[in-house]
């Protein structure tokens, strides 16, 4: 058996720890990231769920060309449809909705947040999940009942 000069030792447990720390730092990395687009996220989530006080044209400004909402009977896609679609959630609104509106659950993900809100007796129970890149809300489930 051959025994290794200092050097190449050295070298081979540099290798070795580098080989180890590689992957902790890809996933220190990997979590940075989440972090900040779970941040990103939870901004535009905050402005968009304050947006309702201001009305139609802030609520729009969380949206892109491109947004669609998808919901059990039709999707809303880009800034025309989705404003027909809050426009008539606006005007449907009913005195007391505002103040029965209470959030029961909220999750947030990277670029995804999850929201199971009510306004009773109006919404017994709704869903939305909003899917964020570049500040926008480019995806937006909702169900309520």
């Amino acid at each position: 058996m051959t025994q290794m000069n200092p050097f190449h030792r050295r070298q081979a447990l540099a290798g070795g720890a580098l080989a180890l720390a590689l992957p902790l730092l890809a996933t220190s990395m990997d979590a940075a990231a989440g972090e900040q687009a779970s941040s990103a996220t939870q901004k535009v989530l905050a402005h968009h769920l304050g947006a309702f006080a201001k009305g139609l044209d802030e609520i729009m400004r969380d949206y892109a060309a491109t947004s669609v909402i998808l919901t059990h009977d039709k999707q809303y896609r880009g800034v025309a449809e989705i404003r027909g679609f809050f426009d008539g959630f606006l005007k449907s609104v009913k005195p007391g909705f505002w103040e029965a509106f209470k959030i029961n659950a909220q999750a947030i993900d990277r670029d995804v947040a999850y929201l199971v809100w009510e306004a009773k007796p109006f919404v017994n129970i709704a869903t939305d999940t909003l899917v964020v890149h570049h500040r926008k809300i480019v995806v937006q489930t909702f169900t309520a009942a």
